[in-house]
């Protein structure tokens, strides 16, 4: 195995090599696909070190018992020197034992490679548009935002990390309704900053006090030349001025998570350079679009409704209920209308798309998906588009729900939970759970000096290591490899889980499931905490060892390791890996 190759990387190629082989001589047929084949750990750590599925992958495309090849497998599996043990489990699944010495090498990688330790080129330069947050530039960001916004913000990471391309957008949806109830809202607070008293906010507009210093910067830009001007004459330039001051504070409320994007797409400059038109005329081109009448509602149907000529959008046909309009009645473009254009744009500058929802937009995404799967990119090829649906997450203070902001008006800002909890805390838990699950998030337990605490007990676990290495180095002691063999069944057990992270890597960024690095990350902190207790009652197994140096040495150059590793999978979550707590 190279120094540079990982154990389950080494082991997959050589299993290749191996299928490429009894191609060549004639056990195999030329051509079957082996992209299902895999090499990981087995489910019972009983049962050894490596599994493969090659045999019963390959056996049927290959008209030939799985068994059988699975022999031909093992036989040359069992030549390898550092392979120990191949056996045939069940019907030709193969398991394997390997070397001591091969799990060393693996923990020399990781100093080897360092921060690079896990990173693949699975994605092959592959551009993905990752799309999150998104928030309407109406106010603060909220705790509703949050989720979302670390999610998609870590997926980034991982995209990255795992050889992708990847723009980070942002969707300004600033062509809407909501937009207009901005500007009002801004109005009202101009007035007052010129010293009308304007009374309890009146129901319908926004009534958070971040408005008031947008108010005051209106009153400031234009005297009172529009506080009593018909809306017609201020509403654009209102809404121009308030979205734009929104989005600074949407800005500055992710750099509190340590969260950029690369791209602001702004919708209605979207609408103003015809990109819907565009959209518009090359799916009709494609024969997508025609002028219909849309069914009428379900159940009972109201008095005033008429049917009505709309352009619709054939969503039927990529499994939609049905067709849908990208215009309404009066000429303007529908939600839909404008999200499809927007994804059409998108489709042009990216290989992938995946855009990160929250949780109330589930009803949407059956005609989004349509309608992306009716689009080529800029080569002619369809484009492949994933919805990721987050769900909300409940604020508690020692179990009792939290209590509105009053500056936000009807939610918790982000910018207070942050500020109260830390941007480190706040990332992880996010993360702590699957995305499409409910998630509570009580501040009292997220800072919680337990192991009842996943934060807490992963950065604790870095802290322990550099505590110790500090106080190693101050007795004279350093990490050193030269003596690895030394190490025990505890200590592979815990290279052997380390060196799951890279094909961890892959596996969640092909399944785009960030959390399953925070859920590792969770596994590989219980199993060294659970390592360094063994020395609480047994002091001959403490990472540093009275009078024996070079245990000492090689337990110190395990723990090194450990800590680069987690990390690793902290810096993919952008968490900081503290040294001391």
């Amino acid at each position: 195995m190279s120094e540079l190759q990982t154990i389950h990387a080494a082991f997959a190629a050589k299993v290749d090599a191996i299928l490429s082989a009894l191609e060549a001589e004639g056990h195999l047929p030329g051509g079957i696909s082996r992209g299902n084949v895999t090499v990981e750990p087995p489910r019972d750590p009983s049962h050894g070190d490596l599994a493969t599925n090659a045999a019963m992958v390959l056996a049927k495309p290959a008209a030939t018992n799985p068994r059988a090849l699975a022999e031909l497998i093992v036989t040359r599996l069992s030549a390898d020197p550092v392979v120990t043990s191949a056996e045939i489990a069940g019907p030709g699944f193969i398991n394997l034992r390997v070397d001591d010495a091969a799990w060393l090498a693996e923990l020399r990688a990781i100093e080897t490679l360092g921060a690079d330790y896990g990173k693949s080129a699975m994605g092959a330069g592959t551009t993905v548009n990752v799309e999150y947050v998104s928030a309407n530039p109406t106010g603060p960001m909220h705790m509703g935002h949050c989720r979302g916004a670390v999610v998609g913000d870590a997926l980034a990471s991982l995209l990255e990390f795992s050889g992708h391309k990847v723009i980070r957008e942002y969707y300004v949806n600033d062509a809407g309704g909501q937009v207009d109830v901005l500007a009002r809202s801004a109005h009202l607070r101009y007035r007052e900053a010129l010293g009308e008293q304007i009374g309890e906010i009146p129901e319908g507009l926004y009534p958070g006090d971040y408005l008031i210093p947008v108010g005051k910067a209106l009153a400031d830009e234009f005297g009172d030349r529009y506080a009593s001007a018909p809306e017609a004459e201020w509403l654009a330039l209102f809404k121009a001025r308030a979205s734009g001051a929104m989005m600074e504070m949407i800005r500055a409320d992710l750099a509190l998570l340590g969260i950029k994007h690369d791209v602001f797409s702004s919708e209605a400059e979207l609408q103003a350079a015809g990109k819907p038109e565009e959209a518009e005329k090359w799916l009709r081109e494609q024969g997508l679009v025609y002028d219909g009448m849309l069914e009428a509602p379900k159940g009972k149907t109201p008095e005033d409704w008429e049917p009505v000529e709309l352009p619709l959008f054939r969503s039927t046909r990529f499994g939609d209920d049905q067709d849908r309009p990208i215009r309404k009645s009066n000429g303007s473009w529908t939600y839909f209308g404008a999200d499809l254009a927007y994804h059409y744009q998108k489709a042009q500058s990216a290989d992938e798309l995946v855009d990160i929802w929250g949780a109330d937009h589930a009803g949407t995404v059956k005609r989004i998906k349509a309608a992306v799967a009716a689009m080529t990119g800029a080569d002619g090829d369809p484009v492949p588009f994933e919805v990721k649906l987050v769900q909300m997450v409940q604020l508690l203070r020692g179990g009792e729900p939290v209590k509105m902001s009053k500056r936000a008006g009807t939610f918790v800002t982000l910018a207070d939970v942050v500020r109260e909890v830390g941007k480190d805390v706040v990332r992880f838990t996010m993360l702590t759970r699957k995305p499409e699950a409910q998630m509570d998030f009580d501040f009292a337990k997220v800072v919680e000096a337990s192991k009842d605490n996943p934060v807490f007990y992963v950065q604790y676990a870095h802290a322990r290591i550099r505590s110790s290495l500090r106080k190693a180095a101050a007795e004279g002691l350093a990490p050193s490899d030269a003596h690895l063999d030394l190490l025990g069944t505890e200590e592979l057990e815990l290279v052997k889980l380390a060196a799951q992270f890279p094909r961890l890597v892959e596996a969640a960024a092909a399944a785009r499931e960030p959390h399953r690095v925070a859920f590792f990350l969770q596994d590989l902190a219980a199993a060294f905490h659970a390592y360094w207790n063994l020395g609480n009652d047994r002091p001959e197994k403490r990472l540093i060892v009275v009078n024996d140096v070079n245990l000492s040495g090689a337990r110190l150059y395990l723990a090194a390791q450990i800590g680069h590793l987690v990390k690793n999978g902290l810096a993919l979550l952008g968490v900081e890996a503290v040294e001391e707590m």
